[in-house]
């Protein structure tokens, strides 16, 4: 968007009316400077810093945060309506509610050399145990990835350029890492709908070589925990299904597609916000959420 000599005589106007007293007129102004979207931050961060009142001050960074807020809106909508949104750029989206001026091409960058990295020890004759021992070498031994547990409660560990800085993830942040990784690299592994669980599934398709009308029966070799790469088996996983009495067993072994893996994601965000007091910040995320959700 270009702000032509007309736009810079309004938005003049409008920075002089922030500190209005008139509730009114404040909203009015508002919501003109938000319409601006990304372009007018830098004349709102240039009006605070010559500001000394600190109410109008406080009006200045929550109008940045609402610009910040809105485009972010905007860019998940895209995200969503994309025929297959990556799930790597949806947990960037979410990494950006918290730091609005992300460094995406640092985080694209991060990846890629893991990506390599792994890449470099995988071959053709590697059995889908051996290839998964590959990945968990990398990243839980090399780069040191440590999970932690949801019940934790710390908003850092959902976000993916922290879990990338500090190597402190939860089962999200490292498991979406896990999985953009499998994708990049052709190993069949999806997130399952376990109940209070967020695992992965290694999917074998064995293909049936006697007609070519039959579609390839997909089976469940294993599965894995991305907190620490721990590896359970089909038994492993129907005790503890049984244990907590859960029923629909059918649905539970279902790959979950992008947009659920995200909007689990900040369903669980939002509810360590709502922990945390944090109600404004929980309410935000459930807007978000809101447009991942098919009509």
């Amino acid at each position: 968007m270009v702000i032509n000599m007309h736009s810079n005589k309004e938005i003049v106007a409008l920075l002089r009316l922030i500190d209005d007293p008139d509730s009114e007129v404040y909203d009015t102004v508002a919501l003109k400077l938000v319409d601006y979207g990304r372009e007018i931050i830098p004349n709102l961060e240039q009006l605070w810093e010559v500001t000394e009142d600190e109410a109008v001050q406080e009006r200045i960074e929550l109008l940045i945060h609402r610009v910040h807020f809105h485009d972010l809106q905007q860019e998940f909508l895209e995200w969503s309506s994309a025929k297959q949104p990556e799930l790597l750029r949806g947990a960037i989206l979410v990494a950006r509610f918290q730091f609005p001026d992300l460094n995406v091409p640092a985080i694209l960058a991060q990846f890629d050399q893991i990506r390599r990295n792994i890449w470099l020890e995988l071959n053709n004759y590697l059995t889908p145990l051996e290839q998964v021992n590959v990945f968990n070498s990398i990243l839980y031994n090399y780069y040191k990835l440590h999970g932690h547990e949801l019940t934790e409660r710390d908003p850092k560990y959902f976000f993916i350029n922290q879990a990338l800085e500090s190597k402190q993830g939860n089962a999200y942040t490292i498991g979406i890492l896990y999985m953009a990784l499998c994708e990049m690299l052709d190993i069949p592994i999806f997130a399952v709908d376990v109940p209070r669980q967020f695992i992965f599934a290694y999917i074998d398709t064995r293909h049936n070589f006697f007609s070519l009308d039959t579609k390839g029966v997909q089976q469940i070799q294993f599965y894995i925990d991305p907190i620490s790469g721990v590896v359970y088996t089909q038994a492993d996983v129907d005790t503890y299904l049984k244990k907590i009495n859960a029923t629909s067993r059918e649905q539970y072994f279902t790959p979950l597609t992008t947009k659920r893996i995200i909007y689990k994601m900040m369903e669980e965000l939002a509810l360590c916000y709502r922990y945390r007091r944090e109600d404004h910040k929980a309410d935000e995320i459930q807007q978000l959420m809101k447009l991942l959700v098919e009509e």
